[in-house]
């Protein structure tokens, strides 16, 4: 819309300034505009009754919300806020520290002011805060806790601020821009070292037993070409065969872990901390991050087909920094994994068939006979599998229709190569991460070590 011919429109900067002018004449309390009112009223009557006292009261009565007004206008915009937390990512059931300072970059004293910050509900109630005057250059921090039992990525903000003057006629609200985020992770158990590498050549516990035995360098002979090394010479090996051999050298290959999680939404049952798929999350975890300490590369897999690390990258463990970045990785995207919608493990063996895996350890959740077919063909790819299995009839705490069912899946899978752990409601991660080394391929987890650990959860009850 174009304005009157020889008019300039007014620039943005002051038809932004005029709206926050209103806006802080908005901000007038009960009091204020009763004091503007009076002011009014007093000038009206002085000038009805010509009583010149009593104009003056009412220019008094007048200027002085507007004088507020003016202040606080100037100070909101000398005051700056800034959030901190500690730690950024805390396990479910932990506590987390959120600092809050306010700093006074103005020359003149601040009033009473009063501090809100945007806060889930899940993390608790909505802190406040109450601070006296803030001298000129000034600051001020507070500091509250939060906790969520629920994983997830929670936003924390705006900070808002409030301000008021000394006499209450006016009341303005600052709302920062910044936010930030609280990651919620799965919570994680210690587990107890056992063996479940694979049996694939150049995986799991080989690597660590040629290195025991020759070092970085495994001295492997082979003989001498021209511009090898003297120093990589192997007189012993010379002397056997009669011609000059050289240390080769072997780089050892990484051992390789994939943990598979079952998140179908049909696959599973109930909801909330307790339900079994938020131990199956927690257990993913848990064993990722006890492999990553191993040295084993590790990846999360999901029936989706979905992999962290992404395709084309391996979970690194060659510096404590690259531990740390696939640790939070994984942690990061267990914390907002949710149910899928697909019906099958197809995508994950979709994506498992291209070639040998390493260890495979598999968190699994109801099967039906098709399903148990496909995690039945996932073994012949791998060096060695594991899976824990959910009784998703015991977790719901409902009769299972079919209870030789779930032992018969899990009998199929032991016939296929798998080692098979059952999971049922207050089984002790620990204790079954013992079982699954107990577990050897074709045979049962084993009777007594069943009964020892469901003895044992009896006792934590």
């Amino acid at each position: 819309m174009s304005g009157a011919p020889g008019e300039t429109p007014a620039p943005a900067e002051d038809r932004e300034r005029r709206g926050t002018l209103r806006g802080a004449l908005a901000g007038l309390t009960t009091r204020g505009r009763s004091f503007l009112a009076a002011g009014f009223a007093a000038a009206a009557c002085s000038y009805v009754l010509g009583q010149d006292d009593l104009l003056r009261v009412g220019l008094l009565l007048s200027v002085l919300p507007l004088v507020c007004v003016a202040v606080l206008y100037r100070t909101r915009h000398q005051v700056a806020g800034s959030r901190r937390l500690a730690p950024a990512r805390v396990p479910a059931g932990s506590e987390a520290r959120v600092h809050l300072r306010v700093d006074n970059v103005s020359r003149l004293p601040t009033g009473l002011l009063m501090l809100q910050d945007g806060v889930p509900y899940v993390l608790g109630p909505r802190p406040r805060f109450v601070l006296d005057r803030v001298e000129p250059g000034g600051r001020r921090e507070v500091s509250y806790r939060v906790r969520s039992d629920l994983r997830g990525r929670y936003p924390l903000g705006p900070l808002q601020l409030r301000l008021t003057d000394p006499f209450g006629m006016c009341e303005l609200t600052r709302a920062f821009s910044t936010r930030d985020t609280l990651t919620v992770v799965p919570r994680t158990e210690p587990l107890p070292p056992v063996r479940l590498s694979g049996d694939t050549p150049g995986y799991g516990e080989g690597r660590h037993r040629s290195l025991a035995l020759a070092g970085e360098d495994d001295v492997i002979p082979r003989g001498y070409r021209h511009g090898d090394d003297l120093r990589r010479v192997h007189w012993r090996s010379t002397a056997r065969y009669g011609e000059l051999m050289v240390r080769r050298e072997e780089q050892p290959q990484q051992p390789r872990c994939t943990v598979l999680l079952d998140t179908r939404r049909v696959a599973h049952r109930g909801t909330g901390p307790d339900s079994g798929f938020e131990w199956a999350v927690s257990a993913a975890a848990s064993i990722s991050a006890h492999m990553l300490e191993r040295g084993f590369s590790v990846r999360l897999l999901t029936d989706t087909g979905d992999t962290v690390p992404g395709p084309g990258t391996d979970g690194g463990t060659g510096t404590p920094g690259d531990f740390a970045d696939t640790a939070g990785l994984i942690l990061d995207t267990l914390a907002v994994v949710d149910h899928s919608d697909e019906p099958g493990l197809s995508g994950a063996y979709d994506h498992l068939r291209g070639g040998q895996e390493g260890l495979l350890v598999a968190l699994l959740g109801a099967l039906d006979e098709e399903q148990t077919a496909v995690v039945a063909r996932l073994r012949h790819r791998t060096g060695r599998a594991v899976a824990f299995v959910l009784d998703t009839g015991a977790w719901a705490r409902e009769p299972d229709a079919d209870p030789d069912g779930f032992a018969g899946r899990l009998r199929l899978l032991r016939e296929a190569g798998w080692s098979t752990v059952p999971v049922r409601p207050g089984a002790a991660l620990p204790d079954l991460w013992r079982m699954a080394e107990r577990a050897r391929a074709g045979a049962p987890a084993g009777g007594q070590a069943e009964a020892d650990m469901t003895g044992r959860t009896e006792e934590r009850r």
